[in-house]
């Protein structure tokens, strides 16, 4: 059976007083963040969301997923030793775990690496009456849920689980390139069963995909320059 994987999502914000440094220094903690991610990224996945422009309380966003806990909080601690890090805050941070559906063959035990261009994420989580039904009874209000899903094949879902593990019992990551399709999909999930059973599922974040160094440059509006080497 194939290994199940652990799943991170790490939103960052930037000290605006960071944007005020030189031009190198910023230049120099941007390489240093971008060292540790492709050291991580070498054969895991990493993946990097802008958030500049869609919510007030976060900069950036990483995913990342690792088969093992120990590797994802390696990934943090040389993160951290990065110069971007020292002026970053991290508001929101939930740590998942994928694992086989109750409702569904569609089971992924790894997050998919998906290339939609907008990521929807928020933590999850249902009711205790939910839990209190019969088995049979939720199979069949999910099922309902799967059905209204699949009406929207632009848009990719995947989920991860936090029993234990995280204050939310899931973490939701919608993907696709049209964010109109996931909006109609939300509102139609609103009028399903299942949805009565939904304790929280906020606060939702609108992701935009690029590589690293374009979210970094969407930080202080500034492209990582080319590093010209030192005569010698």
């Amino acid at each position: 059976m194939p290994a199940r994987h652990f799943v991170k999502y790490t939103f960052l914000k930037v000290d605006p007083a960071w944007r005020r440094l030189e031009p190198e220094q910023r230049d120099s903690h941007k390489r240093e963040f971008i060292a540790a991610c492709e050291d991580f990224s070498e054969d895991r996945l990493l993946r990097t969301f802008s958030l500049v422009g869609t919510r007030g309380d976060a900069d950036l966003m990483l995913l990342s997923q690792a088969e093992n806990l120990e590797r994802i909080h390696e990934f943090h601690v040389v993160l951290a030793q990065s110069g971007l890090m020292k002026w970053c805050t991290t508001p929101y941070s939930y740590l998942a775990m994928t694992k086989p559906s109750e409702y569904s063959d569609e089971s992924r035990l790894e997050v998919r690496p998906g290339r939609g261009r907008y990521l929807f994420v928020y933590p999850f989580v249902k009711t205790r009456a939910w839990y209190a039904l019969p088995a049979e009874q939720r199979w069949t209000i999910m099922q309902e849920h799967i059905r209204v899903g699949r009406e929207y094949p632009s848009v990719d879902l995947n989920t991860s689980y936090s029993f234990g593990l995280d204050d939310q019992e899931f973490v939701v990551a919608f993907e696709t390139d049209n964010p109109g399709d996931f909006l109609d999909l939300v509102q139609r999930l609103r009028t399903t069963d299942s949805s009565s059973y939904t304790l929280r599922d906020t606060p939702t974040f609108t992701c935009i995909a690029c590589s690293v160094e374009r979210a970094l440059g969407a930080l202080d509006g500034t492209p990582l320059r080319v590093a010209v080497p030192e005569a010698g």
